[in-house]
């Protein structure tokens, strides 16, 4: 199988010639590729010493290198880990043993920290918060969506649409698996402190706030009709509140004196209703979508047919089928084929 480590990375002059070595060592046979986004000091320098093979993205944030990454490169099995020397090398080989083995989609290093200062102050609950609100609202089961070690299968890396541009890429990531129902596994890794002089490029709540409106995209996308309803409850609820008061009054007195108010409660209603029909509508398009998705990612091979091909010498990528009917239709040779030109006429 074509094995490839991808390595998205910014400003790791001290550690990325550390993690190159690391997994040319864990996975001599793979490929190692070292995307520099928009790197000032060393990086690139660093990895092409290392003996990786580096490229570049210039359009700065994570999700914009990982989505080139897919783009670019061909391989069976996408190693994807960062180039900070946080994560275990040593584990790439049981993981891509698990996902062929498996025929899994998906396998994710969830972190072990390897000491009480491995995680930065707030990581930790920001991580069980993203996992929390991915397992509710998508049925998952992550305990470390936000973790940057997966290995992934050819068809989960081309069928991915990669709409991220920073650091909200993993929970993009984990919400498209569970979305459309694709095996999946973790596994425990150990996760070490950045090394003295690296710094993470990570802003706690910057990139917080970006994870979150994410996750909210992502369930407005994916399930239409849970997000439009509570948005029409919402609205319900405030019309409903609002609304009170002036049926009061006017029951008592038969009159509204609070025109506007009264006229915000019909406003409110008729959002509110305008909310519930559009989820309704918009569930029906995302069912289309869905299908269409599912059918863009059986359009690739899986791990067991990589390997297969593998282990048999053929190529991986499948090739369309002919038609028994298209193929009986073919004349055999020359001598079956009709006599198309027009005949002359006698003289």
């Amino acid at each position: 199988m074509r094995i490839v480590v991808l390595i998205p990375c910014r400003n790791e002059e001290k550690t990325i010639a550390g993690v190159v070595g690391a997994f040319r060592e864990a996975l001599p046979d793979a490929r190692c590729c070292v995307y520099d986004n928009g790197s000032t000091d060393g990086t690139a320098n660093a990895a092409l010493a290392a003996g990786a093979e580096v490229r570049h993205e210039p359009a700065l944030g994570k999700g914009n290198v990982v989505r080139r990454m897919f783009a670019d490169v061909e391989a069976d099995v996408y190693v994807l880990v960062d180039g900070d020397g946080t994560y275990e090398a040593a584990a790439a080989p049981a993981m891509i043993e698990r996902l062929a083995s498996g025929n899994l989609d998906m396998v994710v290093g969830a972190r072990v920290a390897d000491g009480p200062n491995t995680y930065r102050r707030w990581h930790r609950s920001g991580n069980t918060l993203f996992s929390w609100l991915i397992n509710t609202q998508f049925e998952a089961g992550f305990t470390d969506c936000l973790s940057g070690y997966r290995v992934m299968s050819r068809r989960l890396v081309k069928s991915f649409p990669a709409m991220s541009q920073h650091f909200e890429i993993e929970p993009e990531m984990a919400a498209h698996c569970a979305y459309l129902r694709l095996p999946w596994e973790e596994t425990a890794t150990r996760y070490v402190e950045r090394p003295a002089g690296s710094v993470s490029k990570l802003r706690t709540f910057r990139d917080g706030a970006h994870a979150l409106l994410a996750i909210a995209s992502m369930v407005k996308e994916y399930h239409p009709l849970r997000f439009f309803s509570v948005t029409s409850a919402l609205f319900g609820l405030l019309a409903v509140v609002l609304g009170i008061p002036v049926l009061a009054e006017y029951s008592e007195t038969g009159l509204v004196r609070r025109f506007p108010t009264a006229t915000l409660c019909m406003g409110l209603g008729l959002a509110a209703l305008g909310c519930l029909l559009s989820g309704v509508v918009l569930d029906s398009v995302h069912r289309g979508r869905r299908e269409l998705k599912r059918l863009a990612y059986l359009r690739h091979p899986s791990v067991a047919e990589a390997r297969l091909g593998a282990g048999e010498g053929q190529s991986a990528d499948r090739q369309p089928a002919v038609p028994a009917a298209v193929t009986s239709a073919r004349p055999r040779d020359t001598g079956d084929r009709e006599e198309t030109a027009p005949r002359q006429r006698p003289s």
